[in-house]
């Protein structure tokens, strides 16, 4: 398996460009894919991505706001320090490595956008704890916990036709989470993703010494704030350092968070980002403290802003023209009731590298999926699941959501590239058993 990791790596170093030059490649596939399959007019295209190119301003934000708000709590002195603790008990690369994959794993199923930035903070303390740990895979590692999401209770797919009202209830009803998150099926794949991928991955740590990237402590350098002499301070000076305010703000959010989960609040992108920023203000108190984290946190969050909106312009092409709908119907074409599950894992994969959005996809996708569900007699529960286990797969290929763990570790999509197609074909393996099993047990 080394060789393989060490081939995929150079090839990626030696061929794969920044992922703002592969989001504007995907553009032009796209565009060329829909001039010849689609039928549509270059008007037309132009048309589509320039409407849609907003699309995804408020995901956007929310991802900005997962980062940095991440990045902020895990700065406060008390997490820092719990997260050190926890970061000190691998004591060598391949136990390093494991335990990066499985909090990752775990957090991610819980909620995917806290698993993706706090696994990412944890992965960068455990590899700065074990110096002789490969830093490059500790951080792929970590991502690659990522690739249990959308089988786990923050997933929107499975979350969207449980919820009554959904836009396709009339076609596939209520879909409730036993048969979809909690199936057996599902959740044995989970688990055996959880247990053998850390194994897998540390595998892949290089032999040879000479190999190892170690981490850089630069990397996690905690800002510094001027502290000033009381005496010479003026009022405003003596606010921005009192910890009255920040404590205030602190904990009206938290306790807004406390009442909205006590009444019900379901835990999403808005509601762990409202709670990590205030927590944030809460745990360091002094604004001038939270002023120079958030400074710092800035600075990881310039690729989403820039990026995130030529994928909005790729599904608007995609959805527009009706490609999504002509790839979904080639592989509708070739199932039947048992092996739908799988086409439409594979088919989800596929169409994720241009749509990086469960609902996004979802919402071109599903209709044609759960059509097809029923023409074959197969479970429209098990056929939405797939789909989201199809997004998933590829999010080891894609690097929509790569981009934040990137910005947070400061390491380039080639460092990391070659461990994450490592993932995508040990998963997809795991993924393609589960779902043809998955089929055949519910058809």
């Amino acid at each position: 398996m080394l060789v393989i990791a060490d081939f995929f790596s150079r090839l990626v170093r030696r061929y794969l460009p920044d992922p703002l030059v592969i989001a504007i490649l995907l553009t032009i596939v796209t565009i060329l894919s829909a001039l010849l399959f689609a039928g549509s007019t270059p008007l037309d295209i132009v048309k589509y991505w320039g409407e849609g190119f907003w699309g995804l301003l408020a995901f956007s934000m929310q991802v900005v706001l997962i980062i940095l708000t991440g990045f902020l709590l895990a700065r406060t002195p008390i997490v820092d320090k719990a997260l050190d603790r926890l970061a000190s008990i691998p004591k060598g690369p391949r136990s390093a490595i494991m335990m990066a994959v499985v909090i990752t794993g775990l957090a991610s199923w819980l909620q995917w956008g806290f698993g993706l930035i706090v696994g990412t903070l944890i992965a960068q303390k455990i590899a700065a704890n074990v110096r002789s740990s490969h830093y490059p895979l500790v951080i792929a590692s970590a991502y690659a916990g990522f690739v249990v999401y959308g089988m786990g209770i923050s997933a929107t797919i499975p979350l969207l036709v449980a919820t009554p009202g959904h836009f396709l209830e009339d076609q596939m009803g209520i879909a409730p989470l036993s048969e979809t998150i909690f199936h057996p099926v599902v959740l044995g794949t989970t688990v055996f993703i959880l247990l053998t991928l850390p194994i897998f991955m540390a595998l892949l740590h290089p032999k040879n010494p000479d190999k190892v990237v170690p981490f850089d402590p630069a990397v996690l350098a905690t800002p510094k704030v001027i502290k000033l002499d009381p005496t010479q301070m003026s009022w405003g000076e003596k606010m921005n350092q009192s910890p009255v305010l920040g404590i205030a703000a602190g904990a009206l959010g938290v306790g807004y968070s406390v009442i909205y989960f006590f009444e019900g609040g379901q835990l999403n992108l808005d509601s762990v980002n409202l709670l990590f920023l205030f927590l944030a203000f809460l745990l360091f108190g002094r604004p001038a403290s939270f002023i120079a984290a958030m400074q710092e946190g800035v600075k990881t969050v310039g690729g989403v802003i820039v990026q995130y909106p030529f994928y909005a312009g790729i599904m608007a092409i995609l959805t527009g023209s009706g490609l999504v709908v002509t790839f979904s119907e080639f592989f509708v074409s070739i199932s039947n009731a048992t092996t739908l599950p799988f086409w439409s894992f594979l088919s989800a994969g596929f169409i994720n590298v241009m749509i990086p959005s469960g609902g996004g996809q979802w919402a071109v996708q599903g209709p044609v999926m759960i059509e097809a569900a029923a023409a074959v007699g197969a479970s429209s529960a098990a056929t939405a699941m797939a789909v989201s286990i199809g997004d998933q797969w590829t999010n080891m290929l894609q690097p929509f959501f790569l981009l934040p763990v990137l910005a947070l570790s400061k390491l380039k999509l080639t460092d990391v590239m070659g461990y994450t197609i490592m993932v995508l074909f040990y998963s997809g393996l795991v993924f393609t058993a589960s779902t043809l099993i998955y089929g055949a047990v519910t058809a």
